[in-house]
């Protein structure tokens, strides 16, 4: 399946995201963007949380209309709660389907992961088990976003600390049966591929060696932070850093074999200064520009 012709085919579809480096846009960054919209170097496209602009109007409206007209722009979801036993928030997916009607943003995606249930909302997005039953619930609730948005969505893969102990597949697994039931795509993360798999002790190269490249809409990078205990490092997916050298590795092996993809690079805590920012995604186009030659 490939993910490009899919996502065009959908009603309402505004177009793909080109196979080069983006930016997570934060509002410190609004004017830097677009002062550099016309300057050579500028990210090739933005992605934004929809939730930070869920108001009706106001200066984040304003911005994001001035943002949309300069650059393609995707949706990165931090708010279905896909996982959640009681079936996605559904004022959460009202709120987005009125967005992308707005914005037509060129791709839309949350995670693999929940954040809530019938009685508490987490700041945080939570692992599901890969179970049959989970399975069969979320791809339920993949086609109700789509459904609903006329569109394919991506998901992504989360970072993992501990392993549920009920699992009945790997990771790699869950993620295939998902898109064959469902034709949605994936968001591959590799920095949650680094985390993950440092955290469980598994293979980086063997999740990697699992993934069809035509299931990959979009390729996440960030930093993570490492915390030392007697048993050993704990990877912590905080976007508060650089992107790491395991994450720059993994993605240079992983598009030198598949194809350029559209790249952003992620920092959401930490948040530096526009011209750092756009340093790390310079790095990610160099190897960009390298595997297109």
């Amino acid at each position: 399946m490939d993910i490009a012709a899919n996502l065009t085919a959908q009603p309402g579809f505004s177009g793909t995201l080109p196979p080069k480096a983006g930016i997570g846009l934060k509002p410190q960054h609004y004017g830097d963007a677009l002062d550099a919209a016309a300057q050579p170097g500028r990210p090739a496209w933005v992605e934004v949380h929809p939730q930070n602009y869920f108001c009706d109007g106001g200066p984040p409206h304003r911005w994001l209309t001035a943002v949309a007209e300069q650059y393609p722009i995707s949706f990165h979801s931090v708010g279905l709660s896909l996982g959640t036993a009681d079936g996605l928030i559904e004022d959460q997916l009202d709120r987005l389907a009125a967005l992308c009607e707005r914005y037509k943003p060129a791709i839309v995606s949350d995670h693999l992961s929940f954040s809530g249930n019938a009685h508490d909302r987490y700041a945080d997005l939570l692992p599901i088990p890969y179970t049959k039953e989970a399975l069969d619930h979320f791809a339920a609730q993949v086609d109700r976003v789509q459904q609903r948005l006329g569109r394919q969505i991506l998901i992504e893969n989360p970072s993992c600390y501990l392993a549920y102990a009920d699992n009945e597949m790997f990771e790699t697994d869950f993620f295939a049966q998902l898109i064959l039931r469902t034709s949605c795509g994936l968001l591959l993360d590799i920095n949650n591929i680094v985390v993950t798999t440092g955290n469980l002790d598994e293979d980086p190269r063997e999740w990697l060696s699992q993934i069809d490249p035509e299931w990959v809409g979009e390729i996440h990078l960030a930093g993570h932070a490492t915390e030392m205990h007697d048993s050993g490092p704990l990877y912590i997916d905080d976007h508060g850093s650089p992107v790491g050298n395991a994450a720059w590795m993994h993605y240079f092996d992983f598009i030198s074999t598949n194809g350029a993809k559209p790249t952003l690079i992620e920092w959401d805590t930490n948040t530096p200064d526009y011209a750092t920012y756009m340093a790390e995604a310079h790095k990610a186009q160099a190897i960009l520009d390298a595997v297109a030659r």
